[in-house]
Formats: structure tokens, C-alpha cells, sequence
């Protein structure tokens, strides 16, 4: 069971929770390049074989290099500062991305799916535009158990439990082939309520220092991705970054075909 709070919401409510907390943010902070975070070795090492890429909901902290790479997002702040960079960057959610059938090698959709109402059709989407054999890199928090405040801040719809992620997975024709422990969030609670009352109370104060002590401070000190094969389950593990790979047609039924 998720929280009362998810559940209760639906995709227009949760939309509009996603963008008000977005779009001020990403109006307000820098840019930081893909090279800087960890999951940078594990992206070069897929760009050779992945000339056609896609990036969804990067925000200002794309993974996939800018230049050449086509990216969605429902931060109009964001698109701008991307385009600035080379990217190619179009407005759009991942309920309905605009493009063909099979028209990526490498798809990026990084802390996106937990957002939406109706993950299985984000899924089906990202299925459908991944071309046979194409990569996608997907991160997702774990245990609904280990709900917080923070979940409900930045608009989780849900978290998942990992046999029942694999399995999902499958259904949408992708399996997963490695996995490592992912993401920057603090462990600690009161620090999370303190940042969050901050940025609703003390918007520009808490803005500058998340620009120019915590952001920095987290990239700085980022762990090492530590890959291991297949799907991490466990439970002191509150999120993860899948490398899976799209081996068939999804078993749920797609839905047409976008322009």
C-alpha cells in the first residue's frame, strides 16, 4: 500500500505538484554537466553503440551528454537552459513522448516514473520508443515502507517493490541487467524537513545555499556507481539505477503510435 497522500492524487493534481516544484527550481539553479556526476562512466560506456539517445525529465541535471542528444521535459526554464548547451530539447511528459516507434538506442529516464499516475503507460512509452536491443537507464525509489515527507514534497506518486519492479518491467519487454545503490538525497530526516521548510518559507536564502554548499558538496562527494548484476533487493536500499535492456515487445498493449 502506498501513503494516503499518493494515492490520492491523480495525474492532473500530480502535474501540477511536479511543475510548481520544478520550475522554480530550475529558474533558480545552475546547470551541471553530465561529466560530473557518477553515473557519467557508466554513460560513456554505452555511447558508442547508442548514436540515437533520449533523456527524459532531465531538469538542469542531464546524464547523457547535451550535445546531440534529445531530451523532454515539462520545465520550460530547463528546455532553455539545455538548448543553450546544444541539446535538443522539446516540451512534452512522458505519457505521451513525440516520437516513432524503435527511435532510440539509449534511453535515459532518471527519478521521472515515480512521479506519474499511470507508470505502466510512462513504461509502455519509453518501450515504444526504444529501438530492439536499446538501453535504458532507469532509477526508481524502493520499499513503500521508507516513505517520508520528502516523497510527498516532490511529488512521488509511489515506490516500488523490487520483485514486483522486475516484474513490471518484463511486461513493458525489458530486463534488467545490472543495477547499483543510486541517489544524492541526505539520510537524514531532520535535515530533509529542515531543507524542505526552507524552500516554502526561505525560497532565495535556501536557493543559494542549495546552488553553492549542498549541490556542489553532493556532486563532490558522490559514491562510486558499484554495479552488480541484475535487480538490487534490499531492504536498507532506498534507491536504485537499473541498466536494463529492451529484449521484445512489451506483453500489455501499447498505445498508438505518436508523430
Amino acid at each position: 500500500m502506498q501513503p494516503a497522500t499518493a494515492r490520492a492524487r491523480g495525474d492532473p493534481e500530480l502535474l501540477g505538484a511536479n511543475r510548481g516544484f520544478y520550475d522554480p527550481l530550475w529558474r533558480d539553479a545552475r546547470l551541471i554537466m553530465p561529466e560530473r556526476f557518477n553515473t557519467w562512466p557508466l554513460v560513456r560506456s554505452l555511447l558508442d553503440r547508442s548514436p540515437r539517445r533520449l533523456e527524459v525529465a532531465p531538469g538542469l541535471r542531464p546524464r547523457l551528454p547535451i550535445a546531440g542528444t534529445q531530451f523532454v521535459d515539462i520545465s520550460a526554464p530547463a528546455l532553455a537552459r539545455l538548448r543553450e548547451r546544444g541539446g535538443r530539447a522539446t516540451q512534452g511528459n512522458i505519457a505521451a513522448l513525440p516520437f516513432p516507434d524503435g527511435a532510440f538506442d539509449l534511453v535515459c529516464a532518471l527519478d521521472i516514473v515515480e512521479h506519474v499516475d499511470d507508470d505502466d503507460g510512462a513504461l509502455s512509452e519509453l518501450s515504444r520508443v526504444a529501438a530492439p536491443g536499446a538501453a535504458l537507464l532507469l532509477s526508481v525509489p524502493l520499499h513503500p515502507a521508507q516513505w517520508t515527507a520528502f516523497d510527498d514534497f516532490v511529488g512521488h506518486r509511489r515506490r516500488y517493490e523490487p520483485q514486483r519492479l522486475r516484474s513490471k518491467l518484463a511486461e513493458h519487454g525489458f530486463v534488467v541487467d545490472q543495477s547499483a545503490v543510486y541517489g544524492m538525497q541526505p539520510k537524514s530526516s531532520r535535515l530533509l524537513d529542515l531543507g524542505m521548510w526552507h524552500l516554502v518559507h526561505r525560497r532565495e536564502r535556501a536557493m543559494w545555499w542549495y546552488n553553492h554548499v549542498f549541490m556542489p558538496l553532493g556532486v563532490r562527494f558522490q559514491k562510486k556507481l558499484v554495479l552488480v548484476p541484475g535487480l538490487i533487493d534490499d531492504l536498507n536500499v532506498a534507491e536504485i539505477i537499473l541498466v536494463c535492456r529492451k529484449t521484445g515487445t512489451a506483453a500489455t498493449p501499447q498505445p498508438a503510435s505518436r508523430p
